[in-house]
């Protein structure tokens, strides 16, 4: 259970109702304990010697136990089950803020599917473990000592053959609990495989339809989901076991315990009062342990469960701030250069893909950067953002090298267009406002404007408030890039990095994001993965990029004029009719 126990400090955080949970479980089982006491009383005085006052209090007593033990069970029960909610809402909220900080890396080398898997059917068992099993656990441990402390009371001689007992059960409960909980880990392991795979299948689901692939993928999560069976089957298999087992043991050592204390009865060594007495508190402690077999089922699944996501928070971000971060000069001016910058991506070491790239940016200046696909030029965006560092070379930004910065404070001066915008599925407004959450209401509106996006925002059925679809299925590859360039208004960032969307736009659609772009540029420094000709026509330089080196840079004509691979490209857009450059 050790996994679990590394969760505790959630618990600690609610110390409070945790202590007023503890009260009330243990006045349930302590009253619990004092009805065997009543009913020996009331056989041996009551019946055997005709004392119906006797009687009558025995019951009256009764009743008052028994509404204690009401009273005592109904705030132990939401106790506990607000422990178990509070703690899994705590643990889920923290592994996500963990999650959204880690590095990029780490994302690169784990599927989404499964990492929700973690937050969600993780969080789910360990929700049980905290709140009723946990509660449950300890009253029927509570109840088992209670009752077989009362049965050395009540009889040492019968209490020897449930003592014999105990490690005969204890040692199937360790034994099994090993297993159920590794099987567990397996299954959990199985399941997230199978949601990895849905929610891959379900975000691309107009691409699935469109090669009308329904049925292979449906048929490969229903493989996915046998599979999560199969591993779940394994667990519960070893828990039905466990459960057998302890309910063969008790109910033979009880019997043995009843023809024990018959034969004491017959023989005036017991009463039947006491003999009763003992029988209770033998149930009582032969029901704990049953339970006790069940429940330990639950908190071995939790465990497995516990286990997986305590590997997750364990993960450490390999982006980071150093301990004593370098500040950035205020304001940031924007001149950006790569000093002999190499770097390849952590799944890919063999294969390098930027090699010895050196350049500089003057503030305010407007650099486009073109070449083939897979030439290393969205590369020199992830460095800049410090979503990985090079293996060797300096970035610097204002003359600070990027590396020795707080990765947060750096990117608060950097606004990103990237090529395939992200879209949430809720309103345009906080949507736009991703980039400033603080931003007004007039700040939005100023910001769509500036981005020519206001106009069709306007036209939507609720505005600013209207809700677009997941990946905003809704909007037109335009639209998306406006809302995209909006947002880096609002942002106001002084360093710019544009990744050109290369997807053919219509003429009017093609202006107008062209004249967004001029409004979001200006002022600014600009570094833009230029696939449109216009956006290369109006950069002060030109970086051309083939294989992870920079192979020339220069003006549009000047460049034409050398004849090398910029002129090659653009040949074949010239030639082509093409209104975007090739890569």
């Amino acid at each position: 259970m050790k996994p679990l126990a590394a969760l505790f400090p959630y618990l600690l955080a609610h110390k409070a109702k945790v202590i007023a949970a503890t009260i009330a479980l243990v006045t349930a089982a302590a009253v619990t304990l004092v009805l065997p006491v009543t009913l020996r009383y009331m056989i041996d005085y009551g019946f055997t010697k005709d004392n119906p006052g006797l009687i009558a209090d025995s019951f009256l007593a009764i009743l008052i136990v028994v509404a204690v033990l009401a009273v005592a069970s109904s705030l132990r029960y939401y106790l506990v089950m607000w422990i178990g909610e509070r703690v899994v809402t705590d643990l889920r909220a923290n592994a996500f803020s963990h999650l959204a900080n880690l590095s990029a890396s780490f994302f690169d080398q784990n599927k989404s599917g499964e990492l929700i898997s973690r937050l969600t059917a993780d969080t789910t068992l360990i929700k049980s473990a905290f709140g009723a099993s946990a509660s449950i656990a300890l009253r029927h441990m509570l109840m088992f000592v209670g009752a077989t402390i009362m049965m050395v009371i009540s009889s040492p001689r019968l209490s020897v053959v449930v003592i014999i007992a105990i490690p005969i059960i204890i040692l199937p409960l360790i034994a099994f609990g090993r297993s159920v909980r590794t099987r567990t880990r397996t299954a959990q392991d199985t399941l997230a495989q199978a949601i990895a795979y849905a929610t891959e299948a379900l975000g691309a689901v107009r691409t699935l339809q469109a090669f009308t692939n329904e049925a292979a993928a449906s048929e490969r999560f229903r493989g996915e989901t046998e599979q999560a069976f199969q591993a779940s089957l394994h667990a519960t298999k070893a828990r039905s076991i466990l459960i057998g087992t302890i309910i063969l043991i008790i109910a033979s050592s009880i019997v043995g315990v009843l023809w024990i204390g018959a034969m004491d009865v017959v023989s005036g060594r017991m009463t039947g009062g006491e003999l009763t007495q003992f029988l209770i508190y033998a149930i009582i402690a032969a029901g704990a342990m049953s339970e006790l077999s069940q429940v330990w089922g639950e908190l071995s699944q939790a465990a497995g469960a516990a286990e997986r996501l305590s590997e997750l928070l364990r993960v450490d971000r390999e982006i980071k701030a150093p301990h004593t971060p370098l500040v950035l000069p205020s304001p940031v001016q924007g001149a950006l250069s790569f000093e002999k910058v190499s770097f390849s991506y952590p799944t890919a070491r063999q294969a390098g893909v930027l090699h010895d790239v050196s350049f500089e940016i003057s503030p305010g200046e407007t650099v486009a950067i073109v070449g083939p696909s897979g030439a290393g030029k969205s590369t020199i965006f992830q460095l800049i953002t410090r979503f990985y560092d090079p293996q060797t070379g300096t970035i610097r930004l204002d003359g600070i090298n990027i590396s020795q910065t707080d990765p947060k404070a750096l990117r608060s001066h950097i606004a990103v267009v990237p090529q395939d915008t992200a879209i949430f599925a809720t309103t345009v407004a906080q949507n736009i406002s991703f980039a400033n959450p603080s931003a007004t209401r007039d700040q939005i509106h100023q910001a769509a404007r500036l981005a020519l996006a206001d106009e069709f925002i306007q036209s939507m059925a609720d505005g600013y408030d209207t809700t677009i679809g997941e990946r905003g299925v809704t909007l037109s590859g335009g639209q998306r890039q406006r809302i995209a360039i909006a947002r880096a208004i609002l942002k106001d960032a002084p360093v710019l990095l544009l990744d050109e969307a290369t997807s053919a736009l219509d003429a009017e659609s093609e202006k107008i994001v062209q004249a967004a772009l001029d409004q979001l540029m200006e002022g600014r420094t600009t570094l833009v993965i230029a696939h449109r000709l216009a956006t290369v026509l109006k950069a002060d330089r030109i970086l051309v990029m083939d294989q992870g080196n920079i192979v020339e840079h220069g003006t549009h004509d000047s460049l034409v004029a050398k004849g090398g691979l910029y002129a090659k490209l653009a040949r074949m857009q010239f030639d082509t009719g093409a209104q975007a450059l090739p890569g």
